[in-house]
């Protein structure tokens, strides 16, 4: 059996990390790590009539990169394995679409990095696949737009409201090759502790966020370098820290999040920091993935998080679900 524990999946085969792509927007290019990602956009439509159509370009270009970077056609890519925020994730299915590969469309919300990594490690684990692109992106203006108010009102942002991250990364993963590896993954748990605030993605995805790296740690035993997660920022961030603190099993020391790491809270004017699906993505692929390549860590635990956020059932009365998922790589 693969299966360790109750919720995690151990690869017993080698599924390297070969190497990644990142597109960043303005914002994002000015953040602490602005330098690292692989292109920076200034302009947030692209060159495209609109902001939807603008991401699907980051999707599509971050891949496409990856590709021509490693000298890859379309018949070396065995699956893409894409989401977004999106309805119907259509960022991903046109960006697809353009690409001409094989696709497997996943919805995740912001956890969609960890999903598709942890889906094509266990892909190619089964021996079904050699090579996998895992790719997600975000933008601002769509998620805006989608989800909360439109720009054009200006409406005051709440302090416990996090900025969408504009950005993209692709993730090339192999069964041949060298660099990092991936070693467990855990699937998540839905868990809604009733949060109905639109303006506070970080508690809604907190408690799904400590469920699974609890659940991650049980299973595997893993002693972690660093153990990240996605875009809670900084309220969400410490609800994780007070959980596990409650716990008797402080992260503290070690932990940190993709949304506390993206921007300049104080100096950028984001709130409580990052999220969208392309926070984790831009993050893991233009700071993490450098940290293990540079051994600067060989044990990271690289935790997705996602609110399952829906304005129909929000105007419906329904809360906001949160979801997690972890990936666990190493040296």
């Amino acid at each position: 059996m693969k299966k360790i524990g109750k919720q995690t999946f151990r690869i017993k085969d080698d599924v390297y990390i070969r190497d990644v792509f990142t597109i960043g927007g303005k914002k994002e290019g000015e953040g602490p790590i602005g330098k690292e990602f692989d292109m920076i956009v200034d302009d947030d439509l692209w060159g495209e009539d609109s902001w939807e159509k603008c991401e699907l370009k980051f999707q599509k270009e971050a891949a496409q990169h990856l590709m021509n970077k490693n000298n890859l056609n379309t018949d070396d890519i065995d699956i893409l394995i894409s989401g977004d925020l999106l309805n119907q994730i259509t960022s991903s299915s046109f960006a697809a679409r353009d690409l001409m590969l094989p696709h497997i469309g996943v919805y995740g919300a912001c956890s969609t990095m960890a999903l598709t990594m942890g889906l094509g490690a266990l892909i190619i684990d089964g021996g079904f696949a050699s090579d996998i692109i895992c790719v997600t992106s975000s933008h601002f203006c769509s998620a805006e737009r989608q989800y909360r108010l439109p720009l054009e009102m200006g409406g005051q942002r709440h302090m416990s409201a996090q900025w969408t991250v504009t950005g993209s990364a692709a993730v090339w993963l192999s069964n041949s090759g060298s660099g990092p590896r991936i070693k467990n993954v855990t699937f998540g748990k839905i868990q809604d502790l009733g949060v109905k605030d639109v303006n506070n993605m970080g508690a809604a995805m907190a408690p799904a966020a400590y469920d699974s790296l609890k659940q991650h740690l049980d299973d595997t035993g893993t002693e972690y370098d660093l153990i990240v997660t996605g875009d809670l920022g900084t309220v969400g961030k410490s609800i994780v820290n007070k959980m596990f603190n409650e716990d008797k099993n402080s992260i503290e020391s070690k932990y940190d999040d993709c949304g506390t790491i993206i921007y300049d809270i104080e100096k950028q004017d984001v709130h409580a920091g990052g999220s969208g699906c392309g926070c984790s993505a831009s993050v893991f692929g233009a700071f993490l993935y450098k940290k293990l390549q540079n051994k600067e860590i060989n044990k990271l635990l690289f935790t997705s998080t996602g609110a399952l956020h829906s304005p129909t059932a929000m105007l419906q009365g329904e809360s906001i679900p949160g979801i997690a998922h972890c990936v666990g790589i190493e040296m």
